[in-house]
């Protein structure tokens, strides 16, 4: 099926601006018709999820763009592409390490006030203001 690029605004959550920047920096490529009106795809749409999900997971744009060249230079560099996702996932790796660290600490911050809520609500005031 083929999409204007409103349609395919719509469809994909990102406005028409940001696709048309997307194109200026290379990281998509519409087809055009006969009227030189972009004519967006269903393969587009499947390529510009994907980037939304790299962004989602915080690559860098000049990532994607680097990613989306070597997409374009087609199956001599799967291996390199293969090597970018492996690369960022254990960059996302970490950063879920990270903050299930600091979810921990809160956790047990929070527990720390419910314990020191229910010792001032059971046996009255008096009890020094946490350090912080």
């Amino acid at each position: 099926m083929e999409y204007s690029i409103g349609e395919f605004s719509k469809l994909t959550g990102f406005s028409i601006h940001t696709l048309r920047y997307y194109e200026q920096e290379g990281l998509i490529a519409p087809e055009r018709n006969s009227g030189n009106r972009r004519c967006y795809s269903d393969k587009d749409l499947t390529w510009i999820a994907f980037i939304k999900r790299l962004k989602d997971t915080g690559m860098p744009v000049r990532e994607i763009k680097h990613y989306a060249e070597l997409r374009a230079a087609g199956d001599s560099t799967l291996s390199d592409r293969m090597e970018m996702l492996v690369q960022h996932r254990q960059a996302l790796n970490e950063q879920i390490a990270r903050l299930q660290e600091h979810k921990i600490k809160l956790d047990e911050k929070i527990e720390f006030y419910r314990n020191e809520i229910e010792c001032v609500n059971t046996k009255g005031a008096g009890y020094p203001a946490p350090p912080y």
